[in-house]
């Protein structure tokens, strides 16, 4: 059985703060209210995603690695990661915002939770008027200080807020107190983790449970970087019909590619998967002779083994994601 262009069947989150634009916008197909995330390729446990279409429907990420190795993974990132897949990708919908919460280093996180750290990006796909991000902090802050703000209330008054916009991309590396605000929704890479520390969440009451979601701040404490920073957004250009570099960090590489017009991609020289998400408009892969449609809000992985591929296109924006 060979390896082919592969869509996977997304796993669906309800969230505090989730709204519908997961099924408005990018036409996902579910019933519950509040889905704030779509996880589209994922190897966390019990959140193993499976592939949707073809002769290998049905087979999870993680069956796919051991079946095929570095054939989908790629040689170099099988002696890296053996059958762990590095990258979980998202989509997110946030209609309240998230928690104020960061991420613990790959060190912590290994010693704490027997786990990847978390370092993420997130692409801006759609943004109501006025809609913020928070990332990082807006001016020189010590320990103490964050403390200090922090039990009598007021840490927002710290933080940085940004108004965004579509396009907009940041990098969030470990240790970076962040939130998504109200009203945007976006495409996340991260690694692998399913760790998150809650700073601090409105005094919520989830619907659900009844009850305020737990925070972390014993463990957050010793994760967060304190360094205050001029600008956190990503600069970056986007010439057409060619890869842009969008995030490249240690962790993952990310590319955008604004296509008006056909074009084909060599990957010969690259020993990794890439993902394909659509970030707008849609597209038809083509690789060995099958065709292989792409629209808005769809994720695909093409596997390590696969060379070329040939993207026929009115007009998309897709991540181009690989390690």
């Amino acid at each position: 059985m060979k390896l082919y262009p592969l869509k996977f069947s997304p796993i669906f989150c309800y969230r505090i703060w989730g709204g519908d634009k997961l099924k408005t916008v990018l036409n996902k197909n579910y019933q519950e209210e509040s889905i704030g995330e779509s996880w589209e390729i994922s190897d966390v446990e019990e959140f193993n995603t499976v592939v949707a279409e073809g002769e290998l429907k049905g087979e999870t990420i993680n069956n796919l690695i051991t079946k095929f190795t570095s054939d989908f993974l790629g040689k170099s990132v099988y002696q890296n990661f053996g059958e762990e897949f590095p990258l979980l990708i998202k989509f997110i919908d946030a209609k309240t915002p998230l928690s104020i919460q960061v991420h613990p280093s790959n060190e912590l996180a290994k010693v704490r939770h027997n786990s990847f750290g978390k370092n993420e990006m997130w692409y801006i796909m759609e943004a109501d008027e006025n809609a913020e991000l928070i990332v990082g902090f807006n001016q020189k802050v010590n320990k103490d200080t964050y403390l200090e703000k922090l039990g009598n209330g007021t840490v927002l008054e710290i933080l940085n807020a940004e108004k965004v916009k579509k396009g907009d991309t940041y990098y969030i590396p470990t240790g970076r107190v962040h939130a998504i605000g109200a009203g945007v929704l976006l495409a996340e890479i991260q690694q692998t983790s399913n760790i998150t520390y809650r700073i601090y969440d409105y005094d919520r009451v989830d619907a659900k449970t009844g009850e305020k979601r737990e925070l972390h701040n014993d463990l957050a404490i010793d994760a967060i970087d304190f360094e205050h920073h001029k600008n956190y957004k990503t600069n970056y250009s986007a010439k057409e019909n060619e890869s842009n570099t969008l995030v490249h960090s240690p962790y993952f590489k990310t590319n955008i590619l604004k296509l008006t017009e056909e074009i084909t991609k060599d990957y010969s020289n690259l020993d990794s998967f890439v993902i394909y998400m659509c970030v707008e408009g849609d597209a038809v892969l083509e690789s060995n002779g099958a065709k292989y449609q792409l629209n808005l809000g769809e994720t695909m992985l093409i596997p390590a083994c696969i060379n070329d591929i040939h993207i026929k296109t009115k007009g998309a924006t897709l991540l181009e994601v690989y390690l």
